[in-house]
């Protein structure tokens, strides 16, 4: 009986080692949808508004209604990737420069909060008199990209970034390379009318 009990256990233990060790799984590593990018391609805005620039086919522009909106401010929106770049505009005429630069940073570092850093891209197109800069926001701030560009005598345009969506840089980061990129061709063709 002890020899019947002893070869039961020790044919169980082999059918658990021969069932367990038959399969191997291996954990799936973390992953992101895959987001299809269209092809870059620019178009003119060009309008009744005092500057102009080149934008990407694959967004669209909107006046901005919002209540407390001023002539020649626009949305310039990314319908695919739940995005939007807010563009205001002041005519510096009666307006002191210096204290609309002084709004342009306090916004920009209010994002210091969430932000790791803030590194900046100058622009300098003394062709154009266009003189402005990319702040770009790293870390999971509301606006991962801010900008602002100026002739320092008559024009003024202040741009930010903003997703419909919570902020994580991580799933954001590709869709924020993808915009910042569009952003950088905006600067580089805002043109001035008199």
């Amino acid at each position: 009986m002890k020899r019947l009990f002893e070869g039961i256990i020790f044919i169980s233990i082999l059918l658990t080692l021969s069932v367990s060790c038959k399969y191997k799984g291996t954990p799936k590593p973390m992953g992101w949808f895959r987001i299809e990018f269209p092809e870059k391609e620019y178009v003119l805005l060009d309008s009744v508004m005092p500057y102009s620039f080149l934008y990407p086919k694959y967004a669209h522009i909107e006046s901005d209604i919002s209540p407390n909106s001023e002539p020649y401010w626009i949305n310039l929106i990314f319908q695919n990737f739940n995005a939007i770049v807010h563009i205001t505009y002041k005519n510096l005429d009666g307006n002191d420069i210096y204290e609309i630069l002084d709004d342009v940073f306090r916004l920009t570092f209010n994002h210091l909060i969430k932000a790791d850093d803030i590194p900046e891209h100058i622009f300098i197109n003394d062709e154009h008199n266009v003189y402005g800069t990319v702040f770009e926001v790293k870390g999971n701030a509301a606006s991962p990209l801010q900008f602002f560009a100026t002739d320092s005598l008559k024009h003024f345009i202040r741009g930010a970034l903003y997703f419909d969506s919570t902020p994580n840089r991580d799933s954001l980061s590709p869709v924020i390379d993808f915009i910042t990129y569009d952003i950088f061709t905006l600067m580089e063709t805002i043109r001035w009318k008199n």
